[in-house]
């Protein structure tokens, strides 16, 4: 019911109705498939089956359809991905008018599972498995307080997070209004993609890496008269002009004790390792996979010596520690072409946190994994299903205050408690009967949307 309304509310009726205007119909597919991603859900491969039950095509007046026949609307959705989220976010600007259009961008990565697909690649993977293929997955959202996802895309495993960026702005910087601004991860920064956003009068903030310029800084950082911008963390902070923009310097005492503390860390894990390769060598015992190339096209021989031999043990991790600490612990920089105060660049930065929350729900909630090996074009169509389920439940936390700051997982669970049983009568007459009302889901039905 919650889907029925916010896809008519939006009018994909004629989003999607264009583009299959034969066999069976793609509006009626496509809101079975939205239902089942808030549902049940395990894979689009099983979706199939949990619509395929009398029950569900006879509610969304569907006849039973092949597993092919799916795959080949997922297909038509891909094809045509570009001109559907454009008419997504036409739609969506012309029902709402938001009162503001600044945006935070990202991006991800998915596993893919087989090597069909020529989408997918080996790459940076977040997920944790290097030795899959993998796509990346970029998002734009409206930032805080509106936090809605309006654009999507999907790109090869291995395409870095620079090159990534143009492709999701250009989705949607038409979109926005002058002025707006755009915040983004250090992965993503460049001089060429901050070129962009100011050649379209767009302001942006994102993080830089800190280099040899900003050591000079870091030495005398206290000759700069710090200012205190977040007293509870112990977060100090200089803003330093240059011609274009400024940089936001930060000191975080909290996060200069935890990157000492996994310094301190790695220092005695390598303390263990070489003590573990030197008893090794001096038993003359065969040297362990893990310390050794392993490839079976690679012939290698090894020689292996550690600096224990000459150095205490007090000596080792002093020349460790002369190693791996940087002087750089605690110290973070942000840009931005915008002059703002420490305080606000800080705050509007830690606000893109919001979209790593669409890509848990995307990824936990709303289980747009696991991806199966499919044609490219059915891959892009199963990650749009995906990317409209999370808008719906987007919409709903934007629309209603008291939903605000509750997690996907909890508006699903409570638009699916909500049943409806069947009586029936010698198949003449049927009677529907719902039960399990809660808060959330007697807000959702009964409000905005007109169900009652």
């Amino acid at each position: 019911m919650t889907v029925e309304k916010l896809y008519d509310a939006l009018d994909f009726l004629t989003v999607f109705g264009k583009h299959k205007r034969h066999g069976i119909d793609i509006n009626k597919l496509l809101k079975a498939l939205v239902s089942y991603k808030l549902t049940d859900n395990f894979s689009i491969k099983k979706a199939h089956g949990w619509i395929n039950r009398d029950e569900v095509l006879d509610h969304f007046n569907l006849d039973e359809f092949s597993e092919r026949t799916l795959y080949r609307v997922l297909g038509i959705i891909g094809a045509n991905r570009e001109e559907i989220i454009s008419d997504i976010q036409d739609n969506l600007f012309k029902r709402y008018d938001f009162e503001h259009t600044n945006i935070n961008m990202d991006w991800t990565s998915v596993v893919l599972h087989g090597d069909k697909a020529s989408l997918g690649k080996y790459g940076y993977s977040r997920d944790h498995r290097p030795d899959k293929k993998q796509i990346t997955i970029g998002i734009s959202e409206l930032a805080d307080p509106i936090n809605l996802p309006i654009g999507i895309t999907v790109e090869k495993g291995n395409l870095n997070d620079q090159t990534h960026f143009k492709k999701t702005y250009h989705q949607v910087n038409k979109r926005l209004r002058k002025g707006s601004l755009v915040v983004f991860d250090k992965g993503a920064n460049s001089i060429d993609n901050t070129a962009l956003i100011r050649a379209d009068e767009m302001q942006y903030i994102t993080a830089k890496k800190l280099n040899k310029s900003d050591d000079k800084i870091i030495a005398d950082f206290d000759e700069y008269s710090p200012e205190i911008v977040d007293a509870e963390n112990g977060i100090y902070g200089i803003k330093i002009n240059k011609p274009n923009r400024v940089n936001y310097l930060y000191f975080s005492e909290k996060l200069q004790k935890e990157q000492l503390e996994s310094k301190g860390r790695k220092v005695l894990r390598q303390i263990h390792e070489a003590k573990e390769l030197q008893e090794i060598i001096d038993r003359k015992k065969k040297i362990p996979k893990r310390f050794r190339i392993n490839n079976v096209l690679i012939d290698v021989s090894y020689s292996f010596q550690t600096k224990l031999i000459r150095l205490s043990e007090d000596e080792a991790i002093k020349l460790l520690e002369e190693k791996l600490i940087t002087g750089r612990e605690g110290f973070f920089c942000l840009k931005s072409s915008k002059n703002l105060t420490l305080k606000q660049a800080l705050l509007t930065y830690r606000k893109k946190d919001s979209i790593e929350k669409i890509f848990h729900s995307l990824k936990n909630e709303i289980e747009i994994k696991p991806l199966r090996v499919w044609t490219d074009d059915s891959i892009y169509g199963a990650i749009i299903i995906g990317f409209i389920a999370q808008m719906f439940i987007s919409l709903m936390r934007y629309e209603f205050a008291e939903l605000k700051h509750t997690s996907t997982k909890f508006i699903k669970k409570s638009i699916s408690n909500l049943t409806v049983t069947v009586d029936s009568w010698q198949r003449k007459s049927k009677k529907y009967i719902y039960a399990n009302f809660d808060a959330i889901n007697t807000l959702i039905l009964r409000s905005k949307w007109g169900i009652s």
